[in-house]
């Protein structure tokens, strides 16, 4: 199952925060589709990832926002 979540115009550290909120409510193995504006989250998501366990599928720059799919593992 894929959830999505809106974190346009928020800056550090809310997507993180935001992302953290969303996979303590999915099942392991769900994706989250994250849409963004703030280019920390190229690093800062990874980053978070890395560090929870979970798994960074895709990520696509548009002109105007930031599509990230992320994995909930373990």
């Amino acid at each position: 199952m894929q959830t999505n979540i809106d974190v346009k115009r928020l800056l550090c550290p809310m997507p993180v925060i935001r992302l953290g909120e969303m996979i303590d409510k999915v099942e392991v193995g769900d994706t989250i589709e994250m849409l963004a504006t703030d280019p920390g989250v190229l690093h800062d998501i990874p980053a978070w990832c890395k560090v929870h366990g979970h798994k960074v599928l895709e990520i696509q720059e548009k002109s105007d926002e930031i599509i990230l799919i992320v994995e909930k593992i373990g």
